[in-house]
């Protein structure tokens, strides 16, 4: 892969700048004045500055808003405005959370926070009464407030995302654990991965689906005809899919791919990405081979640009190559996940047809 001439530029997830809204509408609740910027801790020792974008006031309220900036990551939340309104609670309430516009709120188990609860997550919560007990303890106030959190136009925003998936309806979910966006960063997308495992398990399904990709995971909906819930979109994180499954399993487990996905973790790469894996195509070719493929044939594989190329070549010759490239790859993932996992793997080509299965 090309590395960038410049270092990529980090962000602040929606998690830092709630955070720094709060310590905001806080303070000029107890004041009459917004500090801006607003600077707050982050979890591992970082002080950054945020400017308000929004700032209000009224009768035992006041609010902030923040536009996140996620640096030079392609974050579907950067540019979103993210706003805080702070009101005084009951004495010895504590600090409680609410879902404004745009955020949403769990109604299905197996998340960190409970059903019903707005999906504000334990970390930025933590980050949130944080900063209310300091400015609490700087101006001698109980601390006792609510927090609402809102992002306008994040119910759109969250129709890309996977909270639709895990039973996170009307918005966004206010995420983070360092305050940190490392731009194209793997951890996400696998935290996702975990998420999806964990409400599928605590919603008693016992068979999930993961697949590489939108076309593979269309095509194995409609052959076992599972429900969204069930659904794990894995990318290319082949591993880490399979070893977190292997010490939270599921029953039975169907991976789904494109041949050419699929072939590389055949050849044991647990991750599919082009740039950290490459499609062995002599190794098709000797595959084609063990299934009988003349001399000619295999050497025409061996020359083919493409793992297409090789698998419409052995179509055409009557070789179930699919068969055995599933075979293959399944014995890999059973090996990562372990044996209370019944794995199979099913491969499709680029128009959803099956080309290839292998279950136990």
């Amino acid at each position: 892969m090309r590395k960038p001439a410049t270092p990529l530029k980090r962000g602040w997830t929606t998690g830092a700048c709630a955070t720094a809204a709060t310590r905001a509408a806080y303070t000029a609740l107890l004041t009459g004045n917004f500090p801006d910027p607003v600077t707050i801790r982050l979890p591992k020792g970082q002080s950054p500055a945020f400017a308000l974008a929004r700032e209000g006031r009224g009768e035992g309220y006041a609010m902030a808003g923040i536009v996140k900036d996620a640096g030079d990551d392609p974050d579907v939340t950067h540019g979103a405005l993210v706003i805080a309104t702070v009101r005084r609670g009951a004495k010895g309430s504590g600090v409680s959370f609410r879902a404004g516009e745009g955020v949403g709120r769990v109604t299905l188990p197996g998340l960190p926070l409970g059903v019903g609860e707005p999906a504000i997550n334990p970390v930025p919560r933590e980050m949130m009464r944080a900063v209310v007990a300091e400015v609490a303890a700087a101006h001698g106030d109980g601390g006792d407030v609510e927090i609402e959190i809102s992002i306008p136009g994040g119910e759109r925003l969250a129709a890309k995302t996977w909270n639709p998936r895990l039973g996170i309806v009307g918005g966004l979910s206010i995420l983070g654990t360092t305050g940190v966006v490392i731009p194209y960063s793997c951890a996400a997308w696998i935290d996702s991965i975990r998420r999806g495992v964990d409400v599928a398990r605590a919603n008693g399904f016992d068979h999930v689906a993961a697949s590489t990709g939108a076309t593979s995971e269309r095509s194995v909906q409609r052959l076992y005809d599972l429900p969204d819930i069930a659904l794990i979109d894995m990318g290319d994180f082949a591993g880490g899919l399979l070893k977190y499954l292997r010490r939270h399993p599921v029953p039975r487990l169907t991976l789904a791919g494109g041949f050419a996905k699929i072939s590389k973790l055949a050849a044991g790469h647990l991750d599919l990405h082009s740039g950290r894996s490459q499609v062995d195509v002599p190794g098709l070719a000797a595959l084609a081979e063990g299934l009988g493929a003349e001399p000619d044939l295999v050497a025409a594989m061996a020359e083919a640009r493409t793992a297409h190329g090789v698998l419409e070549a052995a179509k055409a010759a009557g070789l179930k190559l699919g068969d055995r490239v599933a075979a293959r790859a399944r014995t890999v993932a059973q090996g990562v996940a372990g044996g209370d996992v019944r794995v199979e793997v099913v491969l499709f080509d680029r128009n959803g047809g099956l080309v290839g299965k292998a279950d136990d």
